[in-house]
């Protein structure tokens, strides 16, 4: 079936490669981003990648970077001599991993998929392992890898509701696809399943949990709290409204919903997280026509300070855990609309509990154990947020009980990057 699927992808290619290369002329790398995605790096990027052995790790944008970034710090401290190159598919997870990730040897971002590009940079590259990290199954690229002997390895895979039944009715093309991974390490059986179903070899799938679990739990940190606190110069009675990570349509309904809660509670502070930042003016604007003129952007702060106003909307990069560590309810976005959902995890592991919308596909093993533990609670629309919201903020006994009853209940499913690491020590043995 490889023929079939480079037919499609090089004629489709005149509709989507102009467009999706004009977005990347115009991006703050612009052409460099163009290069190295067609499999040309520079001089001084390729005269870093020294070390033995060669682990090249794919995580294509800043989540799925946070989430494999205790793997490469394991895989870092068993092999101190290895060549680590870690790619993205985004600029976001490319600026996350060069800021935070200080393990790997080299960043670059991960080539497009056409066959003579791939060949390219393996051979270039020469890694002996290939870790992808999520959903990312390129089918050029893992046949390539499996030609030239390299070893390779899935982690933190799912397949979602949404998808699998298109997975299922064109299984005779990805069972050839998954029979090019040495090992599939997937998230719930239920993924595991899943893959066995459309193809994969049983003996090669486990059901290792989620690693985002542990790179939210191992991030934990007591003066992350007291920072945020000083930064939002929360009053004694406040409480604070965190709706982290929304997406468009789900803003101006949390904003009626926080007018309502407001009236009950005056104290109440909403800290608006938008999943995208260059929706930030958008996003202004929706506030002002809602008459919310009270609020300051999160890049001012430090200048103006809070000075008592009641709304803070981000409009700087990467903090979102942080906040969550000061939040008294969190609403978690991506689920009022249909995006799957956002990570349930990191609000969870501060003991906070989460609403969030019916859309979460690409968080259900978050959701199973929270909503059993009374810490994830489904908010179809505004008055099933300012209801539930209302419960939660009069008995606040129970909000605290519910959070660590999550906290803990996650805590029980901690350990998926050992697990991992110990399928790198197979493929790489001695």
């Amino acid at each position: 079936m490889n023929w079939l699927y480079n037919f499609v992808l090089l004629t489709s290619s005149p509709f989507w490669l102009p467009w999706a290369l004009g977005k990347k002329i115009f991006s703050t790398c612009g052409w460099q981003v163009i290069a190295q995605k067609m499999g040309f790096f520079p001089a001084e990027v390729l005269n870093r990648l020294e070390g033995e052995p060669r682990i090249w790790v794919h995580a294509v944008s800043m989540g799925e970077v946070s989430a494999i970034h205790p793997l490469v710090r394991q895989i870092r401290e068993t092999y101190p001599k290895a060549c680590i190159i870690l790619s993205t598919g985004t600029e976001s997870g490319q600026a996350v991993a060069r800021e935070r990730v200080s393990e790997a040897t080299g960043t670059i971002y991960f080539p497009l998929d056409f066959p003579f590009v791939v060949r390219r940079v393996i051979r270039k590259l020469g890694p002996f392992l290939f870790i992808l990290a999520e959903t990312e199954l390129w089918p050029n690229f893992l046949r390539i890898a499996k030609e030239e002997g390299v070893r390779t390895l899935w982690v933190n895979g799912r397949i979602s509701d949404r998808s699998y039944p298109r997975y299922r009715k064109t299984r005779f093309f990805w069972r050839g696809v998954l029979d090019h991974l040495d090992f599939l390490s997937m998230i719930r059986v239920e993924d595991g399943e899943r893959a066995i179903a459309i193809g994969a070899n049983p003996v090669r799938v486990f059901a290792n949990g989620n690693c985002k679990l542990d790179q939210a739990y191992g991030a934990i940190d007591p003066q992350i709290v007291e920072g945020m606190r000083r930064l939002l110069a929360i009053q004694e009675g406040e409480r604070i409204f965190v709706a982290g990570s929304t997406h468009e349509g789900e803003e101006e309904i949390i904003l009626r919903a926080f007018r309502r809660i407001r009236g009950k509670y005056p104290a109440l502070v909403l800290i608006l997280i938008p999943r995208h930042i260059d929706r930030v003016p958008r996003i202004e604007r929706i506030l002002r026509q809602e008459g919310f003129h009270d609020y300051v952007l999160r890049s001012e702060l430090e200048r103006t300070g809070r000075s008592g106003r009641s709304i803070v909307l981000w409009d700087t990069f990467g903090e979102l855990f942080k906040v969550y560590s000061v939040a008294t309810i969190v609403f978690c976005g991506g689920s009022l609309v249909p995006r799957r959902g956002q990570n349930l995890m990191e609000p969870s592991a501060w003991g906070k509990v989460v609403l969030y919308g019916p859309s979460f596909d690409d968080f259900r093993d978050a959701h199973e154990i929270l909503e059993k533990a009374g810490a994830g609670i489904v908010v179809r629309n505004e008055e099933e947020i300012i209801e539930r919201s209302l419960y939660l903020l009069g008995h606040p006994q129970e909000l605290e009980r519910r959070g660590e009853a999550g906290r803990e209940a996650l805590r029980a499913n901690l350990g998926a990057t050992a697990k991992n690491l110990a399928l790198v020590k197979r493929l790489i043995g001695k």
